[in-house]
C-alpha cells in the first residue's frame, strides 16, 4: 500500500477499540430436498431435528490457481476509480466477498473479516471486528491491510472515501446487486477479471436453470425465511430487498417478507406470521445455531408452529452462503431450493 509507513505509526489500540465498538443438486423426492452435502460451517454440519430437511446445492463454482494481474484499476460502486496493487492482506466487509475470494483461491488473503462471519476463511483471518456505519478510518488503517473490499454502499461508502483520501485503496461492491455482477466486480478488484467472468457465467447458468424449474413447477409455495439477526438482535424475516427474497422468487416461491412489506431483515409480529400462512420455513445453519436450535426457533416465533409449515414440520436448513447473500453460492442454492419447492405435494 502507498502509506504503510504512516499506518504503522497508528496505535494498535485503535484496532482493539474498533473491535469493541460448479455442482448441481440432484432432484429430490416428494417433500424432500436431496443434494450433495457440503457443510460450510460447523452449524451446517450438525444433525437436524426429526422431519427437518437440509437443502444444500453442494459444491460451489471455483476457479483457483489463476494468476492475478496487478495493478488493477476498477470502478468502485460508489463511483470512484481505484487502482489496486497489493491483495495480500484484504480487509473484507462481508461474507459475500469472502465467498468469491474463496472461489478464486484467495481465502488465505482475507486479513480482517466481520465479527459475525460464517465462513472458515473469515474465522481464520488474523482480525475480526465490527463493520458498520460508525467504523472509523483510524481503526481500519491500524490493521495494516493492503486493500479494503466493502460490500455495502450504505455502510462502507464514507469509510472507503476516507481511506482513499489518505492514499489507501478501497473498493465497494454493493450487496444489493445481482450475484453474477458482484462476482465479476470482486474478481476484477483483486486482479482476476477473466476468472471472475467465468465464475459469473457459471452462477448465471445455475440461476437460469433454477428459474426455469421454478416457472415450470407452477407451485408458488409460500416461504418464510427467518433469521436470528437483523433488527437489533431480534428475530427477523427476510424482506423484499434481501438476497434470499430474490432467490425465493426466482426458485418459484412467494417470499412472505416481500408480501408483508418488510424491508431488508425486519421483525414481523406473531400475528403477521400466522396470517401469512407459510408452507415452508427457511433458516440458515448459522442462524439456527444462534436461535439455540429448534426450541429456540419456535420460542422466537411461537406462531410458526400454527402455520401450515409448522404443522407439517417443514423446516428447511440451508448454508448461509447459498441463501443469505448474493454471491458465488447463489446459483447452487437457487437450484437446490427450486428443486425442493417443485417437489412439494400439491397445496
Amino acid at each position: 500500500m502507498k502509506t504503510m509507513g504512516s499506518m504503522r505509526l497508528l496505535p494498535l489500540a485503535l484496532a482493539v477499540a474498533l473491535t469493541a465498538c460448479g455442482g448441481t443438486a440432484t432432484p429430490p423426492a416428494a417433500d424432500t430436498a436431496a443434494a450433495t452435502p457440503q457443510a460450510t460451517t460447523a452449524e451446517d454440519a450438525g444433525a437436524l431435528p426429526a422431519g427437518w430437511t437440509r437443502v444444500d446445492g453442494g459444491a460451489l463454482p471455483t476457479l483457483a490457481g489463476q494468476a492475478a494481474v496487478l495493478p488493477a484499476t476498477v470502478q468502485s460502486d460508489d463511483g470512484a476509480t481505484v487502482t489496486v496493487d497489493d491483495t495480500s492482506r484484504i480487509i473484507v466487509g462481508g461474507d459475500d466477498v469472502i465467498a468469491v475470494l474463496d472461489a478464486l483461491g484467495l481465502g488465505k488473503q482475507v486479513f480482517a473479516a466481520p465479527k459475525n462471519t460464517t465462513t472458515e476463511s473469515g474465522r481464520a483471518a488474523p482480525h475480526q471486528f465490527l463493520f458498520n456505519r460508525t467504523t472509523g478510518v483510524e481503526g481500519v488503517l491500524s490493521l495494516q491491510g493492503s486493500l479494503f473490499l466493502g460490500n455495502s454502499l450504505r455502510r462502507h461508502t464514507e469509510l472507503a472515501q476516507k481511506l482513499r483520501a489518505v492514499g489507501e485503496p478501497a473498493v465497494v461492491v454493493d450487496d444489493l446487486q445481482a450475484a453474477p455482477d458482484k462476482v465479476r466486480k470482486i474478481a476484477a478488484a483483486v486482479g482476476l477479471a477473466d476468472a471472475g467472468v467465468q465464475l459469473a457465467r457459471q452462477v448465471q447458468q445455475q440461476l437460469d436453470e433454477a428459474a426455469a424449474i421454478g416457472t415450470a413447477s407452477g407451485r408458488a409455495a409460500r416461504v418464510i425465511h427467518v433469521s436470528a439477526t437483523g433488527a437489533g438482535g431480534a428475530p427477523t424475516v427476510a424482506g423484499a430487498d434481501s438476497a434470499s427474497a430474490r432467490l425465493i422468487a426466482l426458485a418459484g416461491g412467494v417470499n412472505i417478507g416481500t408480501e408483508a412489506g418488510v424491508a431488508n431483515y425486519s421483525a414481523l409480529s406473531n400475528e403477521g406470521v400466522l396470517a401469512a400462512a407459510p408452507e415452508v420455513i427457511l433458516v440458515t445453519g448459522h442462524d439456527l445455531a444462534l436461535f439455540g436450535g429448534a426450541e429456540g426457533l419456535w420460542k422466537a416465533y411461537p406462531t410458526l408452529r400454527q402455520t401450515p409449515a409448522g404443522q407439517a414440520n417443514r423446516v428447511w436448513v440451508m448454508p448461509d452462503v447459498q441463501l443469505k447473500y448474493a454471491s458465488v453460492g447463489s446459483g447452487v442454492g437457487a437450484l437446490a431450493l427450486a428443486k425442493a419447492l417443485a417437489a412439494l405435494p400439491p397445496a
